[in-house]
This record gives structure tokens, sequence and C-alpha cells, in this order.
């Protein structure tokens, strides 16, 4: 379960140096998570059946640092699940260096209730 997505770096994502400010990461983050679960578990369809998945952390390391102009790629996996809480791993790249490093932890939810569920069955048979 690997997913990739090219970023452009806009003027708004820069700073007054020309480096991308680190919550721009955050939404690249949020992109790649989008793009797995449309691959492997569409979030329309979840949402249909009441459920949601939910953030609990996000660590990053931010290792190089991405300017205009850059070709960035970032790249989305899980490497870990649980009974009811899924990790994903990501890097965001640029060239050949690797910029930024970063893992979430989520669970899903019941949307009514609020209260954490098992993975679903779907996406644990494609982990």
């Amino acid at each position: 379960m690997l997913v990739e997505l090219p970023f452009r770096v806009s003027t708004y994502d820069v700073d007054f140096v020309g480096i991308v400010h680190n919550a721009v990461y955050i939404r690249w983050l949020e992109d790649l998570r989008n793009k797995l679960l449309d691959e492997y578990f569409p979030l329309k369809a979840a949402l249909e059946r009441g459920i949601a998945p939910v953030l609990s952390r996000t660590e990053i390391d931010y290792r190089w640092p991405v300017r205009m102009f850059d070709r960035v790629v970032g790249r989305m996996w899980v490497p870990e699940t649980k009974r009811a809480q899924w990790v994903v791993a990501a890097e965001i790249v640029t060239e050949d260096r690797v910029a930024a490093t970063a893992r979430q932890t989520g669970y899903f939810v019941e949307i009514e209730s609020k209260r954490p569920i098992p993975l679903p069955e779907e996406l644990r048979g494609k982990l």
C-alpha cells in the first residue's frame, strides 16, 4: 500500500527567506492520506456507512529545506496496524534528498457515537 503524489510549491507556501513553511507539510500529509484512502478505502463510502478516520498523533522530522521551484514528491504507506489503530508513514522528497519524514497514528470512529471501532474489515484485508 504505497501512494505517491507530486506537490507544487506555491508562493504562499514559503516564508520570507523562500523556504516552505512547516505547516505546508501537514497539508501535504493530509493530501497523501486522502489519496491513500481514495485508493484503498474510499472516504465517501466510509462516511455513507457512518464511520470516519480520525488522527490522534503526528510526528514529523524536517531534514532538508524545500524551496520555491523544487520538484517535490510525497510518498505514504501503512507500516503497521493494530485492532483499532493504524499508522501511516510518509516521506517528502525533493530531487534526490529526503526533505521530511513523518508518522501519523489514527483510528476510525462511528460518527454518531464518536466511539472508536475496529479497523474496517475491507481495509484490514488490504493491509
